[in-house]
């Protein structure tokens, strides 16, 4: 579907079907061998890989988990990553995009951030007898995410294009709640493992077209507000949140709807970034002015192609 007549020599067949690309084997995944390059070539530059496969999307999308490490090495490594992506891509005579949402109708792509607090070699965020194994620490957490969550995203989905992802319908999480499991959830806790060590939430709402340097120091920030504020992250939706009826939606906050609108909250709300000097007033003020005028403006001014198909005739 998503390049339909195009001409191949040979045709192999194998082609994935739109929407079903998610960990088929080869022949079907024809990025196997590219996607374990990339993983030796940033073992080589000291990144850490867990597991890589074939996303939903059909045009070749596909998941390089990186390991998790501490906050700015771990920015440091999404730098290393997009780079050694792009490079062993073109090496290929493929090319690498990490716009959001860079197919009309297929899954976009998002960063889901694992997160944990840790204090000496103990990990703030489980207590056994939790929900999810998760501790009052990690609910206010939490909290302080989904409170600043608006906000977040002029720093964590700063693009005109990450608001064609953010939409309901393509596992995007646009539902301002948390759950175990629950990948609409805009923090999703895993549950794969017992261990201690393993527990952490996930944010889903950040894309990789992101400064990670600023997006992970915003991340935590909004955290520790609500750890420090004792944020109550309201209650937790174990349901299909697509599923949910038209009275019990409509009490489920969304992410906002365009790069305009975040920005707008992070205008508003954003005395929590400054705590501690991590972040400054002039920083969001430079963020903010060069994101209005040097993107959304000039998005804002141009003609797209679907205007044509809509109004050339009018």
């Amino acid at each position: 579907m998503w390049n339909t007549g195009r001409q191949e020599s040979p045709n192999l067949g194998y082609k994935l079907r739109h929407k079903e690309g998610y960990f088929p084997a080869p022949p079907a995944d024809t990025l196997q061998d590219i996607r374990s390059e990339i993983i030796l070539k940033l073992k080589e530059v000291g990144v850490p890989v867990e597991v890589h496969h074939h996303e939903v999307g059909t045009a070749g999308q596909g998941e390089i988990d990186m390991k998790y490490t501490t906050l700015t090495k771990m920015a440091d490594s999404v730098m290393y990553y997009k780079y050694v992506v792009r490079n062993v891509a073109r090496k290929h005579s493929k090319t690498a995009t990490f716009m959001p949402k860079p197919i009309f109708a297929d899954n976009g792509s998002g960063m889901h951030t694992h997160q944990s607090l840790w204090k000496g070699g103990t990990n703030l965020f489980w207590d056994e007898k939790g929900y999810a194994q998760i501790s009052r620490t990690a609910k206010y957490y939490i909290g302080g995410l989904l409170r600043h969550a608006s906000a977040l995203l002029g720093l964590c989905a700063p693009t005109t294009n990450s608001y064609r992802r953010l939409v309901p319908g393509f596992e995007a999480p646009v539902n301002l709640v948390y759950s175990q499991r629950n990948r609409s959830a805009a923090v999703r806790i895993p549950v794969y493992s017992k261990s201690p060590k393993s527990k952490r939430i996930e944010f889903r709402c950040p894309d990789p077209a992101c400064n990670p340097y600023l997006c992970f120091a915003a991340q935590l920030m909004a955290g520790l507000d609500g750890v420090r504020n004792k944020i109550d992250p309201g209650e937790l939706i174990d349901k299909d949140l697509y599923e949910l009826g038209p009275e019990e939606a409509a009490s489920v906050k969304s992410t906002p709807g365009s790069l305009g609108e975040v920005l707008d909250a992070l205008e508003r709300d954003h005395n929590w970034l400054l705590h501690g000097d991590v972040f400054t007033p002039d920083v969001i003020n430079t963020w903010l002015t060069y994101k209005r005028e040097r993107e959304l403006a000039q998005v804002n001014l141009r003609p797209v192609p679907y205007e044509f198909f809509l109004y050339f005739d009018l």
